[in-house]
C-alpha cells in the first residue's frame, strides 16, 4: 500500500511541476488579451490654459480645456484582418475631441489603432490612419504590453504620425500602487492642421494658403501599472503655436493651445479601480498559481520519496517466545 501511495504522490507532483510553466508560457499568452469590444472614455483637462480665439484670431487665457478621448472596439474590423493576420487582433477606433471652456468644438482627431490583442505589437492593415492619413505606426499606443519591462519603448506619437522612445524613469508610489514611471519630450515639430476645424470657412487649406503652419510640442508622462501595462495616470504639458502668420493674425507667431493636461480625478478613481482587477487575474496565470502549483509539487515529491523510503524499511523480526 505505501508503495503504491508513493506512485500517486509521486504522479501528482509530476502534473503540478508541469501544470506551473504551462500556466505561465502556454496560459498565459492565449488567455490574457484585450478584448475586442472594449469601450472606454477618458476626460482630461487643462486648467488654466492658453486657447486660439478664431473668432478674433487672437490667443486668450480660459479657465478650462476639456479634451474627451474615446477608444471603442471595432469588432467586424477586428474578425476581418484576423483573417490575414492569423492572430488576435484588437481594433480601437479612437477620438481626440477638445471642447474650449463654453463646450464648444476646438478640434477633433479619429484615428484607427490596430494591434495584437496579447502583445500590443503594432498590426499594419488598411485603415490604420491618424485623421484620415493612412500611417504605420511602429511601437505602442495608450497601452503598454502585459508585464511591462523596466526599458524604453518606441510611443507613436499622433500628432507628429512618427514614433519616438519614450524613456523609463523608474518606479513610483502611486495612490497606494508600484508603478513605472515613464517620460517622453517631443521636441518643436511641424504636424498637419486637424481636418476638423471649429470656425466654418476655416480649414486647414484655406490657412495652408496664408502660408500658417501648426507646430507642437509636448512632455508627455505616464504612470504604468507594470503587471497589466495600463496607465493609472497621465498628463502631458502641451504646447502648439501657428507660424508664419502675419498675413493672417497680424503677428509672426500665436499660441493655438497651451496647457497641462491632466486626466480629471474621477476618471482617475475608476481608471484605479479597473487596473486593480485585472492584474489579479494576470498575477493569477503569472505569478499565484504557478508558484502554488511548483510549490505542492516540491511538497508531494518530498512525500513521495518519504513514503517510499519506509515502504523499504525491512520488516521487523518477530519475537520467538523463550
Amino acid at each position: 500500500m505505501r508503495r503504491l501511495a508513493s506512485l500517486v504522490l509521486l504522479s501528482l507532483a509530476v502534473c503540478f511541476a508541469s501544470m506551473a510553466p504551462t500556466l505561465r508560457w502556454y496560459v498565459f499568452p492565449r488567455a490574457v488579451k484585450i478584448p475586442p469590444n472594449q469601450y472606454q472614455v477618458t476626460i482630461l483637462e487643462a486648467k488654466p490654459a492658453t486657447l486660439l480665439n478664431y473668432s478674433t484670431l487672437r490667443a486668450e487665457k480660459v479657465d478650462r480645456i476639456t479634451i474627451i478621448q474615446t477608444l471603442k472596439g471595432n469588432v467586424a474590423e477586428s474578425k476581418r484582418i484576423e483573417k490575414d493576420a492569423g492572430r488576435d487582433v484588437v481594433v480601437w477606433d479612437s477620438l481626440s475631441h477638445v471642447a474650449g471652456p463654453d463646450g464648444k468644438m476646438v478640434s477633433q482627431i479619429p484615428e484607427r489603432y490596430i494591434f495584437d490583442a496579447h502583445t500590443q505589437d503594432p498590426v499594419h492593415a488598411t485603415g490604420e490612419m491618424v485623421d484620415g492619413d493612412a500611417v504605420r505606426r511602429e511601437g505602442i499606443e495608450f497601452k503598454w504590453p502585459f508585464l511591462t519591462e523596466k526599458r524604453d519603448y518606441q510611443y507613436f506619437d499622433a500628432q507628429a504620425r512618427t514614433s519616438a522612445p519614450i524613456h523609463y524613469k523608474g518606479v513610483r508610489d502611486f495612490r497606494g500602487l508600484e508603478v513605472y514611471y515613464f517620460e517622453q519630450t517631443i521636441p518643436w515639430t511641424r504636424v498637419p492642421m486637424p481636418k476638423s476645424m471649429p470656425i466654418k470657412g476655416i480649414t486647414p487649406e484655406f490657412l495652408a494658403q496664408t502660408g500658417i503652419t501648426r507646430w507642437y510640442t509636448t512632455k508627455r508622462m505616464f504612470w504604468v501599472d507594470p503587471v497589466t501595462g495600463a496607465p493609472v495616470n497621465g498628463e502631458e504639458i502641451h504646447r502648439e503655436e501657428l507660424r508664419n502668420a502675419r498675413k493672417l493674425m497680424g503677428q509672426d507667431t500665436v499660441t493655438a493651445f497651451a496647457g497641462h493636461v491632466k486626466m480629471r480625478e474621477d476618471y482617475l478613481r475608476s481608471t484605479g479601480e479597473l487596473v486593480r482587477t485585472n492584474r489579479t487575474y494576470v498575477l493569477l496565470l503569472t505569478s499565484y498559481l504557478p508558484w502554488t502549483f511548483a510549490g505542492l509539487a516540491l511538497v508531494l515529491l518530498a512525500l513521495a520519496l518519504w513514503t517510499e523510503a519506509r515502504s523499504r524499511r525491512p520488516a521487523p523480526e518477530p519475537v520467538t517466545p523463550s
